[in-house]
């Protein structure tokens, strides 16, 4: 592989973002997202989840009703994260640096009745 392929390849990281529970509603009833986001944020840091988050917000969901998902700047109460099938409290929740490949899970665990 040439230096500016590899460079360019480090500049990217590829994930699989789920949404279930119903929150796949807000994101256009669309349930399995590949995306690829850069490897460093503007301030030159790690991409995390924070990142991820308000990037789903701006970017991916089409519905205007983003209280549903996030709330004062994180992901709403009610709606368990997984990071590659672990709790996110147990990596570091919204602070958790991005990996290549990394699968992020989110379940809304609210339900009418």
């Amino acid at each position: 592989m040439a230096e500016a392929e590899k460079s360019e390849a480090q500049d990217v990281i590829t994930l699989k973002v789920e949404f279930t529970g119903g929150l796949e509603m807000l994101f256009s009833n669309i349930k399995e997202h590949k995306l690829s986001l850069p490897a460093k944020d503007e301030q030159d840091k790690a991409t995390t989840v924070n990142y991820l988050v308000d990037y789903l917000c701006k970017k991916v969901m089409k519905d205007r009703r983003k209280e549903l998902f996030v709330q004062d700047g994180t992901v709403r109460p009610g709606i368990l994260v997984l990071i590659n099938d672990a709790d996110w409290e147990l990596e570091g929740e919204g602070s958790y640096e991005l990996q290549p490949e990394d699968n992020i899970l989110f379940v809304s665990t609210l339900h009418g009745g």
